[in-house]
């Protein structure tokens, strides 16, 4: 990876999902602008933020794709991921956190 790219494999979703009201989403339904999680696989040298391993979140507008091996990552900027959640952060390494940041 170059510069300040990201290189995520998409999670795959589960499926049919609820809504918090209990009403099923069909797994075929889309909503517009919705945001993705993946993992982490490649960093460029200049990406501070993320390392390989985490789960990050990315608009589905925001990058490329291409297939390495017969699977399909994504290749993003460092800017373009919503959030981060990793097991830990440089704050919490020393104290407890949640592990999620934004």
């Amino acid at each position: 990876m170059l510069h300040d790219r990201v290189m995520v494999a998409p999670v795959q979703g589960e499926g049919e999902r609820r809504s918090s009201g209990g009403i099923v989403i069909p797994a075929t339904a889309q909503p517009a602008k919705r945001l993705v999680w993946g993992e982490v696989y490649g960093t460029g040298q200049h990406v501070r933020s993320v390392a390989v391993g985490d789960r990050v979140l990315y608009g589905q507008d925001d990058h490329f794709e291409v297939d390495v091996s017969g699977r399909s990552f994504v290749v993003l900027r460092e800017r373009d991921l919503h959030a981060v959640a990793s097991a830990t952060t440089e704050s919490t390494r020393s104290s407890s956190g949640t592990g999620l940041y934004l």
